[in-house]
C-alpha cells in the first residue's frame, strides 16, 4: 500500500475537511483517506500502483479548494504574502467561487442603493434574487455534498435553509446579505489560515536550489542541490547561503546560523566544524563536504517535524472539535423547536420579521461552529511556526499545552547548565626551587591522551604559548593519572589522592589542593623526578547564559529549578550556586534521575527535563515535557525529545515557556470570545431583536477576531 500526501489550499473548516475525506475515501483504489484541517494536508493510502490524483483534485475543486501537488515557487509565496489588502483582492478573484462572491456582493450593494432611491420593488428584488443565485451556487453545491454524499449536517446546509426561509417570508435583502457575508467570511478564514501556514513554508526559501560543486581539478560547476550526493564537496562563497549539511574541509569564516539555532551572532567555522543548509556564510570562502542528503538535512527535518507536529492536536483542540460536532445538531434541533412550539402551543406569530420562523433561521446561522473550531488550531500553528523560526522545535499542540503547565524544570548538569568541556581554571606553581615549568611538563605527557582533562591542560599550555615538548614512555596508571619521560626526567600527572599515597609533598600543597577541590574543581598535580612542581584545577564551567536563563524562568511565575547530576556533591553544589538553581541532587545514575523525576511529579506537578537528548533519554521520556539542547547537531535529539532547542543557548528556554503560556491565554480568550458572541446573538434572536445579517456578521466577525488574535503568536 502506497501513501500519497497533498496540500489543500485554503482549507480551514472542519466540515470541509470531513466532506473531502469522505468523498476521496469513496474513490476506487483508496484504502484510507485523512484530511487535517489544521495543516491542510490530505493523505491517502492507495492500493493501485498508479493512482491518478486527478480524481482527488476534482473532488477538492468541487469543495471550492485547490489541490497542490508541488511545492509553490518562492515568487508565488512572496506574492501571496505581500500587502494583505492587495493579496486578499487577488485571492478573491483568483478562484471561481470567490469571484462569484464578489459579483454577488456588487449586486447586493446595488440593490440596497436602489431601495434607498425608491425605485420599483421588482427591480431591487430581482437584484437580490440574482445575488442569492450567483453567490449561493457554491453554497448549495456544498450543501448537496454534505447531505447527499457525506450524510452529514454542515454549515452550508444550515445556510441554505436560512436563505430559503428568508426568501419565503419576503426578506430578500437579508437573504442576499447572508449569502454574501457567509461566503466572504469563509474566504477570509481560508486566506488568513493559509497565511498562518505559509509562515512555516517560507522557511523552505532558506534552502538554495543550486550549489557550486567542486571538481577534482579544483574548478566548480553549478548544479541543482537535489543532484548532490553524500561525499560531494561544494564551495560556499562569502554572502552565499550554505547549500548542504556538511563538514568544513578548507577555509575559515563566520556563519550566521540564526535560521537554524536562533543564535544572533555568527559562529566561527574552520576545518572540521559542522555547517547546516540554510545558514549564511558571512566572510571567507568555505569548502564543505556534504554529509546528509538534501531531503534529510537539518532544515528539511525541522520543517517536516513541525508540519507533523501541527497535526498533533492539543487536548483543548480535541475537546473543541468534539464539542463542535455536538453543538451544531443540538442548536439546529433547538431552532426547530423554537420555530414550532410558540406558534403551535401559544398561538404566536410564525411569519414576519418578528415571527418565530425568522428567530429560528437566525439560530441556524448562529449554529455555525467556524469561529469556535478555528480558535485553537490557528493559535497553535502560529506558535509552533514562531518557535521554529527562533530555533525551537515543539512536537505538537499537546506539548505546547503541557509546557504551559510545567512548574518544575529539572536540568542535567554536564553539557546543559555547563559547557561540557573542562577547562583549566587554576595553575599553582609550588616548586621549592627553580624546577622548570610544571604546565610544560604536564602538557608534554598529556598531549598523547584523549581524556577531557588532558585536553584541558594541553589547551591551557597552548593558550599561554608554552611549547609542548615531546614525551617518551607515556603510560596510563590505572585511571589515576599518566606518566612519561620528558627531557630525561620522569614526569607524573595524577590526582591528589595518588600523590598522597606515592609522592611526598608539603602540607601547604595539600591545603591548596583541598581548597580547590572544595570549590568543586578536579585537582591534578605534576612532579618530575618526584619533585612536585605544580597543582592544577580543572572544571566544567557553567555556560555564560545559564544563570540569566534560570533567573528569567523564575520571573515567568511560580517555577522551581532542580539540577540532577551524577557528579559528586561538592562539584554539583559549586555549579548549582554559580548558576542559581533552587535545588541540587548529586551522585545520580541514569535510573536515579528517572526516580527523581517521578518524585518531583508526585504532587500533580508537571515537570520538564532539560538534557542533551541522548544520555538523558530515560529522564526525558519520564518527564511531562522532555527538552533536548543542541538538536542541530544530532537527528536523534530531534526525533526523541518533545521540544528541541536547536542551538546550545539556554536563553531559548524562557522564550519558549513564555510562548506556551501566551498561547494558552490566547486559546482561552478565543474560545470565550467565540462562545460569548454566539450566546449574545442567540439571546437576541430569542428576544426577537436580532436579524439574519446581524447573526452572520457576528459569526464572521468572531471568526476573524480569533484568527487575528491567534496569528499574533507569530510575533510574541
Amino acid at each position: 500500500m502506497e501513501t500519497k500526501t497533498y496540500k489543500v489550499e485554503g482549507l480551514s473548516c472542519i466540515d470541509c475537511a470531513g466532506r473531502i475525506q469522505i468523498l476521496v475515501g469513496q474513490l476506487e483504489g483508496v484504502q484510507v483517506c485523512e484530511v487535517d484541517h489544521t495543516t491542510g494536508n490530505l493523505t491517502v493510502w492507495v492500493t493501485m500502483p498508479e493512482f491518478d490524483s486527478a480524481s482527488v483534485a476534482k473532488i477538492v475543486a468541487d469543495t471550492g479548494h485547490t489541490l497542490v501537488t508541488e511545492r509553490p515557487s518562492v515568487e508565488h509565496r512572496r506574492t501571496e504574502h505581500g500587502n494583505p489588502v492587495f493579496a486578499f483582492v487577488r485571492f478573491m478573484f483568483a478562484r471561481r467561487e470567490t469571484a462569484l462572491t464578489m459579483v454577488a456582493g456588487g449586486l447586493t450593494l446595488l440593490g440596497l442603493l436602489l431601495t434607498m432611491l425608491g425605485v420599483p420593488d421588482l427591480l431591487w428584488i430581482s437584484l437580490f434574487v440574482l445575488a442569492v443565485i450567483i453567490g449561493g451556487m457554491p453554497v448549495a453545491r456544498h450543501a448537496y455534498q454534505e447531505v447527499w454524499r457525506a450524510r452529514s449536517l454542515g454549515i452550508n446546509t444550515l445556510m441554505v435553509i436560512a436563505v430559503i426561509g428568508a426568501n419565503i417570508i419576503g426578506e430578500w435583502a437579508e437573504a442576499a446579505i447572508v449569502v454574501v457575508l457567509f461566503a466572504l467570511g469563509e474566504a477570509l478564514e481560508s486566506y488568513a489560515t493559509e497565511r498562518a501556514r505559509g509562515a512555516l513554508e517560507s522557511l523552505l526559501d532558506l534552502m538554495p536550489p543550486l550549489a557550486l560543486r567542486l571538481r577534482p581539478d579544483g574548478t566548480h560547476e553549478q548544479v541543482p542541490v537535489m543532484q548532490l550526493v553524500v561525499g560531494d564537496h561544494v564551495l560556499i562563497r562569502p554572502g552565499d547561503r550554505v547549500s548542504v549539511d556538511g563538514i568544513v574541509r578548507a577555509g575559515e569564516s563566520a556563519v550566521d546560523q540564526a535560521a537554524i539555532t536562533g543564535e544572533s551572532i555568527p559562529v566561527d567555522k574552520r576545518a572540521g566544524d559542522e555547517v547546516f543548509a540554510g545558514t549564511i556564510n558571512t566572510s571567507g570562502a568555505l569548502e564543505v563536504e556534504m554529509t546528509r542528503a538534501s531531503e534529510d538535512n537539518t532544515l528539511s527535518r525541522m520543517i517536516a517535524l513541525v508540519q507533523e507536529a501541527q497535526s498533533r492536536q492539543a487536548p483543548v483542540q480535541r475537546f473543541v472539535d468534539r464539542f463542535a460536532r455536538v453543538y451544531t445538531p443540538v442548536v439546529t434541533l433547538i431552532a426547530l423547536l423554537v420555530a414550532a412550539i410558540p406558534p403551535l402551543a401559544f398561538g404566536q406569530s410564525f411569519w414576519g420579521e418578528q415571527g418565530w420562523l425568522m428567530r429560528a433561521l437566525q439560530m441556524l446561522v448562529i449554529a455555525c461552529p467556524c469561529a469556535l473550531v478555528i480558535s485553537t488550531p490557528v493559535s497553535i500553528v502560529s506558535a509552533l511556526t514562531n518557535a521554529a523560526r527562533h530555533g525551537v522545535l515543539i512536537k505538537g499542540g499537546r506539548t505546547l499545552e503541557a509546557l504551559s503547565r510545567v512548574r518544575v524544570f529539572a536540568f542535567d548538569k554536564t553539557g546543559t547548565l555547563t559547557t561540557g568541556r573542562p577547562v583549566t581554571t587554576d595553575v599553582l606553581n609550588v616548586c621549592l626551587d627553580a624546577c622548570g615549568n610544571g604546565l610544560q611538563y604536564a602538557a608534554a605527557v598529556e598531549a598523547q591522551s584523549s581524556h577531557p582533562l588532558a585536553r584541558a591542560l594541553v589547551a591551557e599550555a597552548q593558550a599561554q604559548n608554552i611549547a609542548v615538548l615531546p614525551a617518551e614512555e607515556v603510560a596510563v596508571m590505572s585511571g589515576r593519572g599518566v606518566t612519561g619521560r620528558v627531557n630525561g626526567a620522569r614526569v607524573i600527572v595524577a590526582s591528589h589522592l595518588y600523590f598522597d599515597d606515592a609522592v611526598p609533598h608539603t602540607q601547604d600543597i595539600c591545603v591548596a589542593a583541598e581548597r580547590l577541590a572544595t570549590d568543586g574543581k578536579t585537582v591534578m598535580m605534576v612532579c618530575h623526578d618526584e619533585q612536585v612542581c605544580s597543582v592544577f584545577a580543572v572544571a566544567d564551567t557553567p555556560r555564560a547564559e545559564s544563570r540569566q536563563a534560570l533567573a528569567d524562568l523564575r520571573d515567568l511565575g511560580d517555577l522551581r529549578t532542580v539540577m540532577l547530576t551524577g557528579d559528586n556533591p561538592a562539584v554539583a553544589d559549586a555549579i548549582g550556586q554559580q548558576v542559581g538553581v533552587d535545588e541540587v541532587r548529586a551522585g545520580l545514575l541514569p535510573e536515579d534521575k528517572v526516580v527523581a523525576i517521578r518524585e518531583l511529579s508526585a504532587e500533580d506537578t508537571a515537570v520538564a527535563m532539560v538534557g542533551d537528548g541522548v544520555n538523558d533519554a530515560p529522564a526525558l521520556a519520564q518527564a511531562a515535557v522532555g527538552i533536548a539542547m543542541g538538536g542541530a547537531g544530532t537527528h536523534q535529539a530531534m526525533e526523541t525529545a518533545d521540544i528541541v532547542l536547536m542551538g546550545d543557548d539556554l536563553r531559548l528556554l524562557p522564550f519558549v515557556v513564555r510562548l506556551s503560556q501566551r498561547a494558552r491565554q490566547v486559546i482561552r480568550a478565543n474560545i470565550i470570545l467565540a462562545l460569548g458572541v454566539k450566546a449574545v446573538v442567540f439571546a437576541l434572536a430569542l428576544l426577537g431583536v436580532a436579524t439574519l445579517w446581524m447573526a452572520i456578521v457576528a459569526d464572521v466577525g468572531a471568526s476573524l477576531l480569533v484568527i487575528l488574535n491567534g496569528m499574533r503568536l507569530r510575533h510574541v
